[in-house]
């Protein structure tokens, strides 16, 4: 796939999930180690960047009273409301300085849920700029990665995980959910394996 119709999809790389005292980054920081998804993503980050790959945030926020949440609050969501993470304009909810968006790549709004194109305009976006195919990174590999690749799949794009730019609770839960679950909706690929597709 050509550079100029490929996205670098970028889900939740926000202070709750990665810095030292985010609100859900002691849920995280063991497989984030192992995997060294942070630093693997700054190398991806980099080199799509040279090949002038587009690049797209997808950050999750709420109201302070999370109001757009169901209550009673269950599954996912409810470990969100139950830390108060991912609050609007706050500390946590902001891209981390590692991963900081450039002035011309595109933040997405109004992730509010899981898959980052059910309340987004991800899609719209993607087609607009004739994209064909989305490399999908971050938080969690189970959860929001997986819902996201599961639509683009859905949607026609070429899809590719980048395995090694991903993280969720434990070493198990990412590995079952890149063997059994991901390989059925996109490419499971290095950072660097994908990148010598393109």
């Amino acid at each position: 796939m050509t550079a100029s119709q490929t996205a670098l999809i970028l889900i939740e790389y926000q202070h709750d999930f990665i810095s030292e005292n985010g609100a859900l980054h002691e849920g995280v920081k063991d497989c984030m180690q192992q995997t060294n998804m942070l630093a693997n993503s700054q190398s991806a980050l980099k080199a799509a960047r040279e090949k002038g790959i587009t690049i797209i945030y997808s950050p999750i926020s709420f109201s302070n009273n999370y109001r757009e949440i169901r209550k009673p609050t269950y599954g996912v969501l409810q470990n969100v409301v139950a830390t108060k993470a991912f609050r609007q304009n706050s500390w946590g909810a902001e891209i981390v300085e590692d991963v900081k968006p450039l002035p011309n790549e595109i933040i997405l709004e109004g992730k509010r849920g899981l898959d980052a194109f059910y309340s987004t305009n991800l899609d719209f976006i993607l087609r607009q700029l004739d994209i064909h195919a989305v490399a999908i990174c971050g938080f969690l590999t189970n959860c929001c990665v997986e819902s996201t690749v599961r639509t683009a799949y859905e949607k026609g794009y070429d899809v590719t995980t980048l395995s090694d730019c991903c993280a969720t609770l434990s070493m198990q839960e990412h590995n079952v959910a890149l063997e059994k679950d991901l390989t059925l909706f996109s490419h499971v690929l290095t950072h660097t394996e994908w990148l010598q597709t393109i």
